[in-house]
């Protein structure tokens, strides 16, 4: 598919971000997007959306740039998942675990307040998953030595999304807020070892080739902020479905022709001073793979991979509820903790598709806090704890598969106001 002007501007514009860090991935966690954005998110769960204190208002709420002040941050998550596979009850019984298991996954954020109004910055996140690297030799399929989906060599699949997200805010008046944040989007995904799936392919020449190719978006989160009283207050944000423009290297495995789209989600949330101390937070999420046909199709129907409308990995749609709390505990110290409880997209029926994608998280344990060094400087860090999680069903080899997988993260940032 030939790149439109638009596209190209994406990708040029998204590029100048990669400066701040390189593509990195593996982020499976509420199905292939983060349990929070920014450290001192991800030490409360994630619980953001009605939260002021840090730069990453175009991830979670462009309204808060109104109120974050002048500010800059720059972090690091080293995230280390652990994925595992095994089939029984067939005459191709495999078990084996994923490779490829820590992950450097860097983040910055920017705001300035133009005036007691106006507020603006630029985010910089990513999201990722779909992320395995299964070694070779495990069952014999009938020419030799293969992996556990019968292909030759080394399996897995490499999915990375960069959001680079400019922001304005604007103050209604002293208690309201509302922000807009373009969304300029670049994505890559690389398949390897799936080629025993090209008798069910459209295109056998577009399906595993091994080597990256690159996409491109533009979209959009929209966002309110309302400080209903000096102790409560409420956010919202929402940001429809992007499309992308598509993978044409894995045309003949993603439905459509290549397409990935990333899909519509949205938060609801509040934050509460509990005492001068101690602040509550509790975001609301959903997440509608359901509108993406390349995630949410089931994997067996009956068309061709990459067809009009193909199979796909058989994602449902999430919710997901974000608790956290933030305790100062002292003038240079404020402590964090929280919960994140989400559905599991990914369905028994299309267990050998999710070989290659076990997103099946749903639960996040975290642990956080901010060191203020001082007036002006800052470090905060983060802990994050997703107990193994596992979903069998029937394998398209016979027998019954299990998918399994287990988390752990830790992220430290540094902050500096002016």
């Amino acid at each position: 598919m030939r790149k439109t002007k638009t596209a190209k501007v994406v990708r040029n514009l998204a590029a100048l971000a990669v400066m701040a860090g390189p593509l990195t991935a593996a982020m499976a966690t509420n199905g292939y997007f983060s349990h929070g954005y920014g450290i001192k998110a991800k030490g409360m769960g994630g619980a953001s959306v009605a939260m002021t204190d840090d730069t990453f208002a175009g991830a979670n709420n462009p309204a808060a740039a109104a109120w974050a002040g002048n500010r800059v941050e720059a972090g690091m998550d080293v995230f280390m998942p652990s994925r595992s596979m095994e089939r029984t009850g067939s005459n191709l019984n495999a078990s084996v675990d994923s490779g490829s298991n820590l992950f450097l996954v860097p983040e910055f954020g920017y705001n300035r307040a133009i005036n007691d109004k106006l507020g603006v910055g630029i985010t910089v996140y990513g999201n990722g998953g779909m992320n395995t690297d299964y070694a070779s030799g495990q069952i014999n399929c009938g020419g030799g030595a293969a992996n556990v989906l019968c292909g030759s060599g080394n399996l897995g699949v490499d999915l990375m999304q960069l959001v680079v997200a400019p922001t304005v805010a604007y103050k209604l008046n002293d208690r309201h807020s509302v922000g807009v944040s373009p969304l300029l989007v670049i994505q890559q995904f690389k398949a390897y070892g799936i080629n025993s799936f090209g008798r069910m392919s459209s295109d056998a020449t577009k399906l595993s080739s091994g080597d990256y190719d690159r996409s491109t978006g533009l979209g959009v989160r929209l966002g309110y902020l309302g400080k209903l009283n000096d102790k409560f207050s409420i956010g919202a944000s929402y940001s429809p479905k992007i499309g992308m423009s598509k993978f044409d290297n894995y045309a003949g495995l993603f439905a459509g022709g290549g397409s990935l789209d990333i899909p519509e989600n949205y938060t609801l949330g509040a934050s509460f001073l509990v005492t001068p101390a101690v602040t509550l937070a509790l975001d609301y999420s959903r997440i509608n793979y359901s509108g993406v046909p390349s995630i949410a199709n089931p994997s067996n129907l009956a068309a061709p991979l990459g067809s009009a409308n193909g199979p796909g990995f058989g994602w449902t749609d999430i919710s997901v509820w974000k608790l956290g709390v933030q305790w100062q505990a002292s003038v240079p110290w404020t402590l964090r903790a929280g919960i994140n409880v989400g559905d599991n997209p990914v369905q028994s029926r299309d267990l050998s598709f999710n070989i290659l994608a076990p997103g099946v998280i749903t639960r996040h344990l975290t642990l956080g806090g901010t060191y203020a060094m001082s007036p002006s400087t800052e470090m905060s860090f983060s802990y994050m704890y997703a107990p193994s999680n596992s979903v069998s069903g029937p394998s398209i080899f016979g027998g019954t598969e299990t998918v399994k997988m287990s988390q752990q993260a830790l992220g430290i940032q540094f902050g500096w106001r002016y």
